[in-house]
């Protein structure tokens, strides 16, 4: 066991996440502490010194010990109650499967604790409220927080006020130093390069055997922003996979950034303790999935809290052909997902995520980058357009003005195929986040086509480009 004393402000930790599913039965405990910290507000109870309620009193005098227990995206006791004057200990407990630590802003902090693992945190003589938190990015949003609250200190109405389901009011939380005003309509700095929609050829091959590595990467996300992403093989989206119905696929994921990271492939069909699990930087695993179904797929980072894994970068699609699928003379990929800019190389903001409020909305991983570089395809030519809507929250109505879709294959189904004119045509494919599909069609004549989310608030945030036919 450590004991913390007194010290200066604490720095953010390296975490290191556990298995997925360790952490959904978490979220499953974390939430019957809240229901548990609301009873007790509605009824008055709640007191105690132990650490199976969402509010602690401790008694007046001396030095006073409470249990605090990590688990989940709760800190329980949330609110510690202690008569002005006290010393406090703080016995604090893992029992989650994802690794938490606990911060106070009077500068004390324990190590990253693995389940299981304890540290004692000496607050000292409590004469002011204190807030506490897990440094784990993503977990502070999520409500992992604790308020001390002093009473019959100077400070005490503000503190007093707090209620026991305080630590979970999403309004509570810190607001990110994230990037305002950002010119969506500016241009690229002069190192920006295009993310490339080309879909190359899937191989011949029915076994892929492919290595995929988790890397923290500073990138221009929007015209003069610069964001620290975490990206599969350097790229936000990552690559993108292409087989057939039936192929293999051998990932090798290796996680070379700051902090624990997954990955899932919506593409496989298998239980996901082992593959799915969060590793540790430095740490690799095999995951091995067979492609059973055709598809325009996500993969995403599978840690808690995925909101912001998938936010600050952490996706791709891997394409499955339906069987026969004929060949067209262009083949396109368009992710779409959404920004939430925080501060100057930082990453995602966490506050942006949680009031769903994104800074910009985009194709390919920036905004209008189509319109700064439009993709050329030939007058009277088939093209084919895979959408992949990888959010993490918000639906994409992929639109070209001026065409009209004559085959529209979503979720696994085709909705309308070449033929079936009786039947009419597509103007957009709807995509709720994680879904996926393609939309064919032909330029009738030279000009410039745009294509956008049709849901207009987001395609003016940037999901939007153009097709140049020649």
């Amino acid at each position: 066991m450590t004991t913390i004393g007194p010290q200066p402000a604490a720095g953010p930790a390296a975490p290191e996440p556990a298995d997925r599913a360790g952490l959904w039965s978490g979220l499953a405990l974390g939430a019957v502490m809240l229901v548990i910290a609301l009873v007790a507000t509605l009824t008055g109870g709640g007191v105690g010194t132990g650490g199976d309620e969402a509010r602690a009193v401790v008694a007046a005098g001396g030095t006073q010990t409470v249990e605090v227990t990590l688990v989940g995206m709760t800190i329980t006791p949330s609110v510690i109650e202690v008569p002005a004057g006290t010393r406090l200990v703080l016995q604090v407990t893992n029992t989650d499967a994802m690794r938490h630590d606990l911060a106070l802003e009077t500068g004390q902090q324990t190590p990253l604790l693995a389940t299981g693992e304890s540290a004692t945190i000496d607050v000292g003589v409590v004469d002011a409220t204190v807030a506490g938190w897990c440094t784990v990015p993503g977990h502070r949003a999520a409500g992992m927080t604790l308020s001390i609250v002093a009473l019959g200190a100077a400070d005490a109405g503000s503190g007093a006020g707090v209620s026991a389901g305080s630590g979970h009011d999403m309004g509570s939380m810190t607001a990110g130093a994230g990037v305002d005003g950002a010119d969506l309509q500016g241009d690229p700095g002069p190192d920006w390069r295009p993310y490339d929609p080309t879909l190359q050829p899937a191989p011949g091959a029915t076994e892929h055997e492919v290595t995929m590595t988790v890397a923290d990467t500073e990138v221009e996300v929007a015209p003069g922003v610069r964001q620290t992403l975490w990206t599969f093989n350097g790229t936000a989206p990552g690559p993108t996979l292409h087989g057939k119905v039936g192929d293999v696929f051998t990932i090798t994921f290796t996680n070379s950034a700051s902090m624990g990271h997954g990955i899932d492939f919506h593409a496989g069909s298998l239980a996901p303790d082992g593959p799915m699990r969060t590793i540790a930087p430095g740490e690799s695993l095999t995951y091995q999935f067979v492609a059973t179904n055709s598809g325009a797929w996500l993969y995403h980072c599978s840690t808690m809290p995925m909101a912001l894994h998938i936010a600050n970068g952490m996706f791709g699609a891997v394409i499955i052909d339906p069987p026969n699928l004929p060949a067209v003379d262009t083949e396109l990929v368009l992710v779409h997902s959404e920004l939430y800019l925080g501060a100057p190389g930082g990453t995602a903001d966490e506050a942006k995520i949680a009031a769903e409020q994104p800074d910009a909305v985009v194709f390919n991983g920036y905004p209008n980058q189509y319109d700064h570089a439009p993709i050329e395809v030939g007058v009277g030519t088939r093209v084919r357009v895979w959408v992949i809507d990888a959010g993490p929250q918000r639906a994409t109505a992929f639109h070209v003005v001026g065409a009209q879709f004559d085959t529209v294959f979503k979720e696994g189904a085709y909705l309308l195929r070449p033929g079936n004119a009786e039947h009419g045509a597509s103007q957009v494919l709807d995509l709720a986040p994680a879904q996926g599909g393609f939309v064919e069609f032909v330029l009738p004549e030279a000009g410039r086509y745009p294509f956008i989310d049709h849901a207009m608030v987001d395609g003016e945030r940037g999901a939007h480009g153009f097709f140049v036919a020649s």
